[in-house]
């Protein structure tokens, strides 16, 4: 499932436009690598997160083209959630 889409089914970001975005700035890691909104995501990856000042690092569990509300969230596991002070950001 390509990356822009399953940040948009797991509502990690509202829309797919958004989770483009931030793979174009480079805000999204895949396994520690730099991710492109094509890149593939598989069940087992590491994705980290730069929201702004937040940090997500989450594990993918399951793929899926539509979920309700309610099963997107067992879409992934939050393995760490880091907010940066503002004189922290570089």
């Amino acid at each position: 499932m390509r990356l822009d889409k399953y940040l948009k089914v797991a509502r990690i970001s509202k829309r797919r436009a958004i989770g483009k975005e931030l793979a174009d700035h480079e805000r999204v890691l895949i396994n520690g690598k730099i991710a492109k909104p094509s890149s593939d995501v598989k069940e087992g990856d590491i994705l980290t997160i730069r929201f702004g000042t937040k940090e997500l690092v989450i594990r993918v569990l399951k793929l899926a083209k539509q979920v309700s509300k309610q099963e997107a969230s067992l879409m992934f596991e939050i393995l760490e959630e880091n907010i940066k002070e503002e004189s922290e950001m570089i």
